[in-house]
């Protein structure tokens, strides 16, 4: 399918279509910005002088980068240097102005990242995670001539932030082995003393994460935002750190109403008031709120999904914004549009439709969007990854290329989701992958009825986690399918888990409530390789060769039982890691989905 202006399908004119991430900006120098674009065909890290208006690109490698951040004084560029996608390297940076990379901080090994800290007297705290340490945490002082370690565990964590005078690190941390539910430690790094504690996991039969949201942005201020689940779902408090006040933050709207769903928060320049992201199904939403006052005040958005916002120091707001029919922008609340990528504004797609079905949970949420022409259509059920995620009323070039095709899109917030809660996100424990399939399974019976799906044409499929349910879900609901599309899932658990990062580990253990030697019969019972046997129909599955959350040997031991029982499939592998930063990759890696969907179904051709 094309337009008139050229041969280039529409689908594929919205992969190409240059994109922008929201622009961070130095905390001491507002008007050196960072952001990501694909502008080059690959994403890569850019740097923005607004002084000047000059942009440019700051990393150029073949398989991109992404993960990077400014210096306070944004006089450095630190960016994230793996190797072809692994994820697993060093960080590395140039001057703000363009040069030569150098190391960051000589000393430290490749590992997986566990967060950055960059302090306004220079001081830098670097995370890692690795098999053989666990999660270590180093400092380098102002002047010192290389890092120091000042925290290690065996479980998973990470940086949380430093605060405005450099004085203390918030810690991250799951040394209680919930790694769904995370607890925070303050360190004084004149010694590395703990000052503070806060952990509602330990010793608690009903669990409630905290995170560190950042401390204040002010001299002399030792409070700290913090995200907490005390109420069954995400919530803003403060929390002095050395007096150790705390104040719970309940937000009423214009009406007087509660928020409903879950509110984060970041503090605004000075340190007196808070920029409010409130999620709620499927769709997000901003505010301002005073301290002082107690006030909470609607900023202008549209209706639809903020991608992330940022309060400047000349008091605007800047968000990136999108809808499922109208693609990703900057804007500012004041109408403006503050950033768009060069070239043409990418095609739009159809809007999305909110379904609520009955399911074993409780009712679940889907987002549809129709093709064209009277149904039953042929149907695409694309499943979010994460777990921990949720699918948005947000512009997604993949979906909208099925809409293309003819084919209606049903994206479903299982159990396990985010945005519905605690107690939604945390019902996957111990039936692993089958929960999501209930309510997956609940919303294809709605379809079916509704007219809305052809039964005989019904498309399971997803990346990462939905990879994962994508094969779980045709070996345990192997008559409710035509065809799967599994994208760098997880196949063999027993052997992921083997192989897979440290971070991901630590959540499995979680998931299933212990590891494969002492709860074998749940790992089995969640692993798609155990339920092989019983797959009927197609089956098309890519995969990254240096994948460090699904790594390929043990979709390789998945696909040799297909082989050896006969069954129809297709593999793509491709030289990167967890998906790709290429712009020709993906295309080409949809286009095969495309295709093999269209010949197994009897739908012709390619469009």
């Amino acid at each position: 399918m094309s337009d008139d202006k050229s041969a280039v399908p529409v689908w594929e004119q919205r992969f190409r279509a240059a994109r922008v991430s929201l622009p961070d900006w130095a905390e001491d120098a507002p008007d050196r910005s960072l952001y990501v674009s694909n502008a080059t065909g690959t994403y890569e890290v850019y740097a923005w002088d607004r002084a000047t208006g000059v942009h440019r690109r700051v990393t150029d490698r073949p398989n991109g980068t992404t993960d990077a951040e400014l210096s306070p004084d944004g006089e450095w560029i630190w960016w994230f240097d793996d190797s072809d996608g692994d994820e697993f390297g060093v960080w590395r940076r140039q001057p703000f102005g363009g040069g030569p990379d150098e190391p960051a901080v000589p000393g430290l090994a490749a590992s997986w990242s566990a967060g950055l800290a960059l302090g306004r007297d220079g001081t830098v705290v670097v995370g890692r995670s690795t098999d053989e340490d666990g999660t270590t945490l180093h400092l380098r002082r102002a002047g010192a001539a290389g890092p120091e370690e000042i925290y290690r565990h065996e479980e998973y964590g990470g940086i949380g932030d430093l605060s405005h005078d450099s004085t203390l690190l918030a810690v991250d941390h799951t040394e209680h082995g919930d790694a769904m539910h995370s607890a925070l430690r303050v360190l004084r790094l004149a010694d590395g003393a703990t000052v503070a504690e806060l952990d509602e996991v330990t010793g608690r039969d009903d669990p409630r994460g905290v995170a560190c949201l950042g401390f204040a942005p002010a001299e002399g201020d030792s409070r700290m935002l913090v995200a907490h689940q005390r109420r069954g779902r995400w919530e803003p408090m403060l929390w002095d750190v050395l007096t150790g006040a705390e104040t719970e933050l309940v937000l009423r709207d214009e009406d007087g109403r509660e928020l409903p769903g879950d509110v984060t928060a970041q503090w605004r320049p000075g340190a007196r008031s808070l920029l409010v992201e409130h999620e709620f199904e499927a769709r997000s939403e901003l505010f301002s709120y005073d301290l002082e006052q107690g006030l909470l005040t609607r900023l202008a958005t549209p209706r639809g999904t903020v991608g992330g916002a940022t309060a400047r120091p000349d008091g605007s707001v800047e968000f990136l914004w999108s809808s499922a029919a109208e693609p990703s922008a900057v804007r500012s609340t004041s109408g403006a549009v503050v950033l768009r990528a060069p070239g043409e504004v990418p095609p739009g797609s159809v809007p999305v439709e909110d379904v609520w079905v009955d399911g074993p949970g409780g009712r679940v949420h889907a987002l549809v969007q129709r093709p064209a022409g009277e149904g039953p259509h042929p149907t695409v059920f694309e499943i979010h990854g994460g777990p921990t995620h949720h699918d948005s009323d947000s512009f997604a070039a993949g979906p909208a290329a099925w809409l293309d095709h003819g084919f209606a899109v049903v994206r479903v917030n299982y159990r396990g989701s985010t945005g519905y809660g605690q107690a939604w996100t945390d019902a996957l424990r111990e039936r692993v992958g089958l929960i999501e399939l209930e309510d997956i399974g609940a919303v294809r019976a709605w379809a079916v009825a509704s007219g809305l799906a052809d039964p005989a044409r019904l498309v399971l499929s997803g990346g990462s986690w939905g990879g994962y349910l994508t094969l779980l879900g045709l070996g345990v609901q192997p008559e409710d399918w035509s065809l799967g599309l599994a994208a760098v899932p997880v196949a063999d658990y027993l052997t992921a888990y083997g192989d897979e990062m440290e971070a991901l580990k630590s959540l499995d253990r979680t998931l299933f409530g212990g590891t494969p030697e002492e709860v074998p019969e749940r790992w089995a019972a969640s692993s798609p390789l155990t339920y092989v046997e019983r797959v009927r129909v197609p089956v098309y599955i890519s995969a990254g060769l240096n994948d460090p959350r699904c790594p390929i040997r043990q979709i390789e031991n998945y696909v040799e039982r297909l082989e050896q029982l006969g069954r129809p499939h297709e593999v793509y592998r491709y030289d990167a890691g967890h998906g790709s930063l290429v712009v020709d990759e993906r295309i080409r890696q949809l286009r095969l989905e495309i295709d093999f969907a269209l010949r197994h179904l009897d739908m012709g051709e390619n469009r």
